[in-house]
Formats: structure tokens, C-alpha cells, sequence
């Protein structure tokens, strides 16, 4: 219970809630096409806890809570980020893993769908970050993971776009859209 804490651990519980979101940042900063947007600065802000913890009266610390990781996901600098991506690129997949190593059978079946239209695409892996794994559905107001942009739209997760592979209509739009870019 933080309301029973002493000083000591409430401030060593608000380093472990900084260190955890640094670290979360870390990694998603180091790899990702979505790295240097001023995540670090946003994260630590918005993890710090310490105004939860400190002078505050009892009812006034436990009506307060840290900010959820999808509050955290769509505030400010996340929701530019992923927007950024989805508009400077012509196809994005946000999916598990890569398209060299696929790490969930439904993003598989996206890569090798996508793969058969000839499409160059650019992947984003939403295992390195949970910030951008909540994030990137919280954008779409889609539930699940792969996902498929293509000029800036959303389309859809994998039974939509087998759906719209089948039927044609995928490759009419992935030829258009590779015209363009040329």
C-alpha cells in the first residue's frame, strides 16, 4: 500500500516507475523509424509519479493514479509519431516482429500477402514497445495486431486484407500506390 509507505520507499518506488518507462523508451528509441520524437522527455514526465506521492493528504493520494500505459500511449508525442509514420509512408505493416522474421502467424500471412503484390513496405515491430503496441490501436481504434496503412488509410487487420486480396482489390490498390511513388 503507497499510502502506508515511508519516505525511503515512496521515493525508491518512484525511481523503479522512472526507471521502468526509461527503459521502455530506451528501447523503443534505439531501433525503431519512429526513434528521436521526443518520447524520452514526454515518458519521464508523465511517469514521474512523485506528485502522487508527495505532500499530498491520504484520500488525496489514493484518489490519484499513475497514468495508464494507453493514456500514456495516445498522449502528444506517440500519437504524432505513429501518425507521422503512417502519412511518410506509402505501405507500413505495424506488426510482431519483421518482415525478415515474422513473430505471429496473422503477421506472416500480411507479410507474404504483401509480399505477393510486389509491395516495398516499410515494418514496424510493435514488440519493441508497449507504448506503441497500445498506441498503434488506440490510433486505429482497432483491436489487434498486424496492421495495414496504405497511402495514409487504414485498412484493416489480417482477415480484411486477405479478404481484399482475394478479391483483387489489394493488388489494384498496391500497384497504384508503387506507381505513385516512382
Amino acid at each position: 500500500n503507497v499510502a502506508m509507505a515511508s519516505s525511503a520507499q515512496r521515493s525508491a518506488l518512484v525511481g523503479v516507475c522512472m526507471m521502468l518507462c526509461m527503459a521502455s523508451v530506451e528501447g523503443f528509441m534505439g531501433t525503431s523509424p519512429l526513434a528521436g520524437l521526443g518520447l524520452r522527455q514526454h515518458v519521464s514526465a508523465a511517469c514521474s509519479s512523485k506528485a502522487v506521492f508527495s505532500g499530498a493528504s491520504l484520500a488525496q493520494r489514493t484518489s490519484r493514479t499513475v497514468p495508464s500505459v494507453s493514456t500514456l500511449a495516445m498522449n502528444g508525442p506517440m500519437h504524432a509519431a505513429i501518425d507521422k509514420v503512417v502519412k511518410d509512408n506509402k505501405i507500413v505493416l505495424f506488426m510482431k516482429g519483421n518482415q525478415d522474421f515474422p513473430q505471429c502467424g496473422f503477421s506472416n500471412t500480411v507479410c507474404q500477402i504483401l509480399k505477393a503484390c510486389n509491395a516495398q513496405f516499410e515494418d514496424i515491430n510493435v514488440l519493441e514497445n508497449e507504448l506503441l503496441r497500445q498506441g498503434i490501436k488506440e490510433y486505429s481504434q482497432w483491436p489487434t495486431i498486424p496492421q495495414l496503412y496504405i497511402d495514409g488509410e487504414f485498412l484493416g487487420g489480417c482477415d480484411i486484407v486477405i479478404d481484399m486480396y482475394q478479391s483483387g482489390e489489394l493488388v489494384e490498390m498496391v500497384e497504384r500506390v508503387m506507381a505513385e511513388a516512382d
